[in-house]
């Protein structure tokens, strides 16, 4: 299998998401009238670095009967992901076992990986910040998955903090928070959070002008997602 691909998608597209932060394209869902892509809970663990990219799903589950897998949980995601990428994995938000650790943090950061989404647990948080590798989660634990949970599928659609994520579904995140993208939409969405950014830079000019915080934001800040304001 290979990573996704975002319809429309060209070079520039995941730069101009970096150059955008959560909450702009949160705002600009909420302008557009799309449901929210927010997955609420998950936080920053490791560098706090802004992070943007598409994504590439493990889909965790119960631990089957018999002998154990061949291949270990999340390594297929990661030899496929391409440089840029964002390793997502949906482990059912459990926080009594990890569903990422030190060795995936290596080889993602050898791979290329701009950074990892766990909906749940991580381990090994002191190997991935030294590594530079941004990892958000619900929380950290020392707590193996092996006899706990395991990867029961990849590059499928999965569910995280109860937001449908798919395969090439762009993702920014950020010390607010985590945002998915559908990627349909990505293209509407980037261009809507650049107008959000941009009119709530004029606002943040005004006011380091000395205009009273309280005349712009009771008025033009409110009116910010309306069409045409």
């Amino acid at each position: 299998m290979t990573s996704g691909t975002v319809p429309g998608d060209s070079p520039g597209l995941i730069t101009r998401l970096a150059a955008l932060d959560t909450c702009a394209c949160s705002d600009a869902m909420d302008k557009l009238g799309l449901s929210c892509g927010v997955a609420q809970g998950l936080r920053q663990l490791t560098v706090p670095r802004r992070i943007a990219g598409r994504v590439q799903t493990v889909q965790f589950g119960a631990v089957p009967a018999g002998p154990p897998a061949s291949r270990h949980s999340g390594t297929a995601a990661v030899e496929a992901a391409q440089p840029g990428d964002v390793i997502v994995v949906a482990a059912h938000s459990r926080l009594d076992a990890a569903g990422w650790g030190g060795l995936l943090s290596l080889a993602a950061t050898v791979r290329g990986v701009s950074g990892v989404v766990v909906d749940g647990a991580c381990r090994d948080v002191d190997e991935a910040l030294a590594l530079g590798l941004p990892v958000y989660a619900l929380g950290a634990t020392p707590l193996t998955a092996r006899g706990r949970h395991t990867e029961v599928a990849w590059n499928v659609p999965v569910r995280v903090a109860g937001v449908p994520v798919e395969p090439g579904d762009l993702v920014i995140a950020d010390g607010s928070g985590v945002v998915f993208l559908p990627a349909q939409h990505a293209e509407r969405i980037i261009g809507a959070a650049e107008e959000v950014a941009a009119r709530e830079q004029a606002l943040s000019v005004r006011i380091q002008n000395g205009e009273s915080v309280a005349a712009v934001m009771s008025a033009d800040y409110e009116r910010m997602l309306a069409g045409g304001q």
